[in-house]
């Protein structure tokens, strides 16, 4: 146990240390390349989907992509990705992606990316390589600002009433953020598909769960180092983990095999070596160290509450000590759970909590394969024949 959190620790301190973005050595050093060049338009365009990009603009300036697969706008889908990903992950097992999929079939498919990312990393004034207070943000800010900014694009420019979402991970903590601070967009989802649901985090995995049971430790030092941006395309550390996860046979195992899988679940069967080669270029995209400190106190406290910044700071705040739970009951939209047995984040106890909590269930599925992980609703390998049959038996009945 004690081992796991010191490498967690070194973790931290080497993304501080070596994310400085001005160092020419390092730069000739790495010669960081991704292994493809593509971008999510150009893989929409190989596989018969020409995408067109939006611009969106939060309430707090923050200047998001939302791309879009053309399809009958009656029944637009938006599909929300988890933390450190980007619309990337909805794309990248091709013709059995599930972006590709569900456009075959001819549905409105919206792919939104969440502040932080290699796609959204724009502010109206703040320069995220200068400004610190560009990452203070955490799901919450994805939730409430974000996530209301893509729905309303996407209805306005379709003129639809109502849109159906597919969330996977912290692509569903945002629905569950939205609907319960400002529930007036419940009524503008028909039907939330959480895949990989997170909102409750009490029962993970070694080694997020020593990290859970470190988090104040962890959140204290990373405000001490000054952690602001993690795993961003330009940071050095992750430069040095697309070198290693990109190498051949070796890549797959130091990566895969010692990171992925224990983060994640095991599941190799799913996730490849030649197509985990994909995955090293295009994941992780970056985000904020407030984010990942978020869901840390969400498990370290037992409760699905805004950030804890202390007590001080909450009375100013909150006009509390504590900060104020998320009011579940307030999320009406109807929601799907889909859940995995051997998901490491998601876990089938976590999720059963979060079943009492909403008002509006309307499906519960656990996968039949035992051994489907954390990214296997995403990056799986058959999805196609363990996931989709439920997730489109659920847009139908839900357009």
């Amino acid at each position: 146990m004690r081992s796991g959190l010191i490498i967690i620790i070194t973790f931290m301190c080497c993304a501080n240390c070596i994310a400085c973005q001005k160092n020419l050595y390092l730069d000739k050093f790495f010669n960081y390349s991704y292994n493809s060049n593509l971008q999510f338009s150009d893989f929409a365009t190989k596989y018969g989907h020409p995408a067109t990009e939006y611009e969106v603009i939060t309430e707090d300036g923050y200047i998001l992509s939302l791309f879009r697969l053309p399809g009958d706008s009656r029944i637009p889908i938006l599909l929300s990705h988890g933390i450190q990903g980007t619309g990337d992950g909805w794309i990248l097992r091709g013709k059995e992606s599930l972006s590709i999929t569900l456009a075959n079939k001819g549905y409105d498919v919206w792919i939104g990316n969440y502040r932080g990312n290699r796609y959204s990393r724009r502010h109206q004034y703040l320069n995220p390589d200068l400004d610190d207070s560009f990452w203070n943000f955490s799901f919450h800010e994805l939730g409430y600002f974000d996530l209301p900014a893509f729905i309303d694009t996407v209805l306005n420019v379709t003129k639809a009433t109502r849109l159906a979402a597919v969330g996977h991970s912290q692509g569903n903590t945002v629905f569950y953020v939205l609907g319960s601070t400002r529930p007036e967009y419940n009524s503008k989802v028909s039907i939330m598909i959480a895949l990989a649901p997170i909102c409750f985090l009490q029962n993970t995995k070694y080694p997020v769960s020593i990290a859970i049971q470190n988090a104040p430790l962890l959140n204290a030092l990373a405000n001490r180092i000054g952690l602001t941006e993690v795993l961003g395309d330009k940071t050095t550390l992750r430069r040095i983990l697309f070198k290693i996860c990109s190498l051949p046979v070796l890549g797959y195992a130091i990566c895969a095999f010692g990171l992925y899988f224990p983060l994640f679940g095991y599941d190799p069967a799913e996730l490849e070596p030649d197509f985990f080669k994909d995955i090293a270029s295009y994941f992780p995209s970056g985000s904020s160290w407030k984010s990942v400190g978020h869901y840390l106190q969400v498990g370290y406290r037992k409760e699905f509450a805004l950030y804890d910044y202390g007590s001080q700071i909450n009375l100013k705040v909150y006009n509390n000590s504590a900060p104020p739970a998320y009011d579940l009951s307030r999320v009406t939209m109807p929601v799907a759970l889909l859940a995995g047995r051997n998901d490491h984040l998601s876990t089938i106890e976590d999720i059963d909590i979060l079943r009492k909590r909403l008002s509006n269930i309307v499906s519960y599925f656990v996968v039949p394969r035992l051994l489907l992980n954390h990214v296997d609703h995403v990056w799986g390998r058959h999805m196609y024949v363990y996931l989709y049959p439920e997730l489109f038996k659920l847009l139908s009945q839900y357009r």
